[in-house]
């Protein structure tokens, strides 16, 4: 294991495990992220929600936004993921899914 992996691992908190959760999902969609949403522990490792904009649009408050969940063990290496919500910007709130 590289040193930079045993670092990772030894350091894995709700903090670092939320960065390596949207680089992860960054990798995966190649699209924007807006932010992370939530971390939570998960069995055996972290469960991650990334906000992401799927497609930009003007004015702005049309752009669609996609939550997306990554699961990451302790290691922060990637188990799953999937898009769990989609949505228009103008629309976030509501809780009404595009």
């Amino acid at each position: 294991m590289a040193a930079k992996d045993s670092a990772v691992a030894e350091e894995l908190n709700a903090v670092t495990a939320g960065g390596v959760g949207l680089r992860h999902i960054v990798d995966l969609t190649t699209k924007e992220a807006e932010g992370i949403t939530s971390v939570e522990p998960a069995d055996d490792g972290w469960l991650v929600n990334v906000e992401v904009i799927e497609d930009r649009r003007i004015p702005s408050s049309g752009d669609i936004l996609a939550v997306y969940q990554a699961q990451i063990d302790q290691e922060g290496r990637l188990l799953s993921y999937r898009r769990i919500r989609r949505y228009r910007r103008s629309n976030a709130d509501t809780g009404e899914a595009f």
